[in-house]
């Protein structure tokens, strides 16, 4: 096995067994419901914004462990960034996990996300890496419920 799937699949368990910002915000001021019913991923994030900025952003819900690591990365990934930062992420995330984006050769702002480009190579799971960051850009935009069907 490549470093780079041993790096995946390390991460992958680690963000399944310990999520990160697993739990709901009671003020949030956006919320939107994520399901998948192909794999049965169904999710609820919550974001707490502070002017256009992203002050705090958290999930509550069940899915395979791709659905709940990426989660759990996306959450860490746009605490602290403007609207715009996160539509820009979210858009690079979803070329890269579709085939669009080569992280290794194309420009991007990925960071750490960039291991789950190694999900193109399960389609699948495209809709599980991909359905936190559906849902969150569904709560930016207001709208309250989001399905990858």
């Amino acid at each position: 096995m490549s470093e780079l799937n041993e790096l995946y699949q390390e991460t992958i368990l680690e963000h399944n067994k310990n999520p990160r910002n697993f739990r709901e915000i009671e003020d949030a001021d956006k919320l939107a419901d994520g399901n998948n019913p192909l794999c049965g991923d169904a999710l609820r994030v919550y974001v707490k914004m502070d002017g256009d900025r992203v002050a705090d952003v958290a999930f509550k819900g069940s899915g395979c462990a791709i659905s709940k690591a990426s989660a759990s990365m996306m959450t860490q990934s746009v605490r602290g960034k403007t609207i715009k930062e996160a539509e820009q992420l979210f858009e690079e995330f979803h070329r890269m996990v579709t085939g669009g984006l080569d992280v290794g050769s194309q420009e991007n702002h990925l960071g750490k996300l960039r291991i789950f480009a190694g999900v193109l190579e399960f389609p699948a799971r495209v809709k599980c890496a991909s359905l936190s960051w559906h849902t969150l850009n569904a709560a930016l935009h207001g709208e309250g419920e989001i399905s990858t069907e």
